[in-house]
């Protein structure tokens, strides 16, 4: 009886970001003498409701760039819709093979300043999952309202940050809305509390006072124009950090409110959203 055939070696891939939000593949395979494919397969759960099955695969041909090694580029200007995309070789030989992560430079991702001209915001991070396997998180938001900095002070968060693809007028503010199912609501019983924003061209700044939330979730949402204009989750996405929130933590204010005390702080969800938890603690 002739044995199994071993597996095979994995497939490493190298990446490298440019400042224009792109990704360059270069995938180490030296047997290869055919065409060659790197394809992203969006995950299941992260697909919108009417997208098909070619909409969630993107295929860049992997060419001869050194030897042994093929190169495959992820322009700024082809569209990969919000999710997570899994990323695999297809070789000669027909077969996709999942990539795992070689060297990673996302440096210039660091130091990027989109323009915001185009009305949207693309952003992709390659990542290891805890498979170790390649993928990207892609995020794509239009408008876009980055969270620049956050600061404690007073029982209070101030937020500083910066909006992408629309513009900022009189009347401008942010949207608290309680997480359905999370707390009772804001201190008028609606689950929505508004605060002021102050605007500069595309900067802003607020505050929330922890005093007047009760205990649940809370996410925020910029209204740039208020009552009559889009309203825009609050994110942090401009940086190298595809998962935010085991990475940004944040300390919690202990403060008394109408619904007993509590301890409350930011923290970035799943999806690198800014949103805000308020906990009951005893008194």
């Amino acid at each position: 009886m002739t044995p199994p055939a071993p597996p095979a070696a994995p497939l490493r891939a190298d990446c490298i970001g440019d400042s224009a939000g792109g990704l360059t593949f270069d995938v180490a395979a030296r047997r290869n003498t055919g065409a060659a494919l790197l394809v992203l397969r969006r995950r299941v759960g992260d697909a919108d409701a009417d997208a098909t099955a070619d909409a969630d695969t993107v295929s860049l041909p992997l060419a001869p760039a050194a030897e042994g090694r093929l190169r495959a580029a992820l322009p700024s200007s082809v569209s990969l819709p919000e999710g997570r995309w899994d990323a695999y070789a297809r070789l000669s030989d027909g077969r996709p093979r999942r990539l795992v992560p070689g060297v990673t430079d996302l440096r210039s991702l660091a130091e990027r300043t989109p323009s915001g001209l185009l009305g949207h915001v693309a952003v992709r991070i390659p990542y290891a999952t805890r498979q170790g396997n390649l993928t990207v998180r892609s995020w794509l938001r239009a408008p876009h309202a980055e969270a620049v900095d956050l600061r404690h002070a007073s029982g209070a968060l101030t937020v500083r940050g910066r909006l992408y693809g629309t513009r900022l007028v009189p009347g401008a503010d942010v949207e608290l809305r309680a997480r359905p199912g999370e707390g009772e609501g804001g201190a008028d019983g609606s689950g929505v509390r508004r605060v002021g924003v102050s605007a500069e061209r595309t900067e802003f700044a607020f505050t929330v006072p922890y005093d007047g939330l009760a205990p649940g979730l809370w996410d925020l949402w910029l209204r740039p124009a208020g009552e009559a204009g889009p309203v825009v989750r609050l994110a942090r996405l401009l940086d190298d950090v595809a998962d935010k929130n085991p990475v940004f933590t944040f300390p919690r204010a202990r403060v008394r409110t109408p619904y007993g005390p509590v301890e409350a702080g930011p923290y970035y969800t799943r999806d690198n959203d800014l949103s805000l938890a308020v906990t009951p603690v005893e008194a």
